[in-house]
């Protein structure tokens, strides 16, 4: 999902030289780790576990049978006079770089961990942060062989958030469990991603607007070039992402310059945003540029200027032009709601030439299978508590009298066992689901290959059961992490089932198209059905599911 102010706050958005050469000669299947108990538990850095890339060799680790490499770059940094260029390639080197660690993240506002629930349940860290934050990670049973590769895009709108923001990114399980190559990346965000410096840089800064997007890009054509030396498929390569992966994901689909590089898509709640034209966002910056008080063309002042000063002035602009925000969250993100300038992608009619899954499904994307969903409690925010007479009262405000008597009665029907306040967080979820149905008709409308919708509605244990299926909650699962997000989760026999069901059905979609297991055959889905498969303690394909209660929100 595209943020709707920039100033929004993060909970509620997530509601080598010889020695190289000679190891990287050895035998492929050196670099296979052994699958053995002695094995199981061990971490190593065997000269063995090293990869080339048209950069240079990269050295990882073993960790508990998956060769793992963390932060290889896959760009230069894009600090300095770098700022606002499109990615350059990084500096070719010679000796093993060390993939090792983690990458900087793109400078942002860093978490309120005074959220002590919402902490607990997501398990965040916001690592370390600078503009050297093109980097990649990869996660791989062995270096040989010609697997799927599933390439995961954060959320955090396009503003906030990192490849490991969230425990449940990590991809070990899926590389150990389910026989795929994961990858993450992070990239350019916020005032640095989707700044159109072109009045101040000149015809060089061109495509300033979108190199958040083209970051993501540069990244995919990475895979394209060096995937193979991890025991990847080039040429069958998913894209997915939550939030504003999700809406990364759409993005690129529409994107010209990644045509032949997607092969599966996954859109997790988000997606489809109404984005701005280049008239809106150059506007917009132009005012940027006044408010920091610098001349109209001092492109190297901006460059050298901290990253908070130039994020406290966007922020205050978008602010500005913008608006307050007069609905709740969840239905000012819906198909009516109007462009509003600030970080995400804006529609430049040469980057990005489409509002895609907003006006169309792209033409160019047609024959890429989908894989589409949300979670039933995409609202939930701990600190919201309210009785079954402020629910209303609320609901009153943003819907009127009669459509907010009708919603409470029409989800109570329908989830006769939940609390007020787990209700409450289910409102975003029905909203949601509305917009996964406008994309569905979307591709349905454009023909080509089907699509796939999801409903996750697993309610989670901790916190007295009252939090449900959370914005983000299903990551643990389509991850297989259900041990490592804990938190969240309980690690409980049923979610460890559902988290070996729900990465299958993920894994089964990047190396075929369809998500179907045996013994859990999964339907295509069309407007007029909407064929859906829960994704819960028992799994089960229903045509829209709750389709009462969330078409009340359309009347």
């Amino acid at each position: 999902m595209t943020l709707p102010r920039v100033t929004m706050d993060r909970r509620a958005a997530l509601l080598g030289g010889a020695a190289a050469s000679a190891a990287l000669s050895a035998p492929a299947e050196a670099a296979t780790p052994r699958r053995d108990a002695a094995a199981a538990t061990r971490c190593s850095t065997p000269r063995s576990a090293m990869a080339r890339t048209r950069y240079g060799p990269v050295r990882g680790y073993v960790s508990d049978e998956v060769l793992v490499f963390k932060g290889i770059p896959y760009g230069d940094d894009t600090g300095g006079a770098n700022r606002w260029l499109p990615a350059k390639p990084p500096t070719p080197w010679q000796d093993a770089y060390p993939a090792l660690a983690y990458g900087a993240n793109c400078p942002q506002t860093p978490h309120s961990f005074r959220a002590k629930e919402h902490t607990f349940l997501q398990q965040w860290t916001d690592g370390f942060q600078g503009e050297d934050m093109l980097k990649l990670n990869v996660w791989t049973p062995s270096l040989s062989g010609s697997r799927p590769v599933m390439v995961y895009f954060h959320g955090g709108g396009f503003s906030f958030g990192s490849s490991y923001e969230l425990a449940s990114h990590d991809g070990a399980q899926m590389a150990r469990h389910h026989d795929v190559v994961q990858v993450s990346i992070n990239h350019r965000l916020n005032v640095l991603g989707f700044l159109d410096m072109t009045e101040v840089g000149g015809s060089a800064y061109e495509g300033s607007v979108n190199v958040g997007m083209t970051d993501c890009v540069a990244a995919l054509r990475w895979v394209q070039e060096n995937i193979a030396s991890f025991g990847g498929d080039p040429d069958k390569v998913m894209i997915y992402g939550q939030s504003g992966g999700g809406s990364k994901v759409t993005t690129l689909l529409g994107m010209p310059s990644t045509r032949g590089m997607v092969h599966r898509a996954a859109v997790q709640s988000g997606g489809g945003g109404n984005i701005p034209d280049r008239d809106q966002s150059r506007d917009y910056a132009r005012r940027v540029v006044k408010e920091l008080g610098v001349g109209p063309r001092d492109l190297a002042a901006l460059q050298a200027m901290p990253w908070q000063r130039l994020f406290d002035a966007s922020n205050k602009v978008a602010g500005d032009i913008n608006g307050p925000m007069r609905r709740s969250f969840w239905f000012a993100m819906g198909p009516g709601a109007s462009p509003r300038v600030g970080w995400g992608p804006t529609l430049d009619g040469s980057t990005v030439t489409l509002r895609s899954f907003h006006d169309a499904a792209p033409e160019q994307a047609r024959d890429v299978p989908l894989l589409i969903g949300s979670v039933s409690e995409e609202g939930m925010s701990y600190s919201s508590n309210p009785s079954e007479a402020e629910w209303r009262a609320s609901l009153t405000k943003d819907l009127g009298a009669a459509k907010a008597e009708a919603l409470v009665a029409a989800m109570k029907r329908a989830q006769p066992n939940k609390s007020i306040r787990t209700l409450s967080y289910g409102v975003g979820g029905y909203a949601q689901r509305n917009n996964v149905q406008r994309m569905v008709k979307l591709r349905h409308d454009a023909g080509g290959a089907p699509a796939y919708q999801y409903w996750f509605t697993w309610q989670s244990p901790q916190l007295d059961g009252q939090c449900g299926a959370w914005h983000t909650a299903e990551l643990a699962f389509c991850f297989d992490n259900t041990a490592l997000c804990d938190q969240g989760t309980g690690n409980t026999p049923a979610a460890r089932a559902l988290a070996r069901r729900t990465a299958t059905a993920w894994a089964q979609f990047a190396r075929t198209g369809n998500p179907s297991q045996p013994g859990l055959a999964w339907q295509a889905t069309d407007p007029s059905r909407c064929q859906t498969m829960i994704l819960d303690d028992h799994c089960r394909m229903a045509d829209d599911p709750d389709g009462e209660v969330r078409r009340v929100l359309l009347a």
